[in-house]
């Protein structure tokens, strides 16, 4: 998937459509907050003499998202977009 290196994207800070210059970044989904509740719970449970607990259940593979990062060229401020949900090929910038 070829990106142009500029584009006309809105801009919350100028409010109004400016100039972005795009950089891609893929992004994989992050993995649970460790100090969450439920995690530390788990955890506990694991780690003491108490009965068996349901493990890590095997999930389905989540793809990269492609994603490209938006600078603004008036305020400089910088947002992500999701081109496409799943990767299937790179995004690139055009030459």
């Amino acid at each position: 998937m070829i990106v142009p290196k500029q584009m006309n994207a809105f801009c919350a800070k100028c409010n109004k459509h400016t100039k972005h210059k795009v950089k891609v970044t893929t992004s994989k989904f992050k993995p649970g907050r460790t100090l969450a509740w439920g995690t530390r719970k788990h955890a506990r449970k694991l780690s003491g003499f108490h009965g068996k607990v349901k493990g890590k259940a095997t999930v389905k593979k989540q793809g990269i998202r492609n994603k490209i990062m938006l600078e603004c060229e008036v305020c400089k401020r910088k947002h992500e977009r999701v081109i496409s949900g799943r990767m299937k090929k790179k995004a690139e910038t055009a030459k």
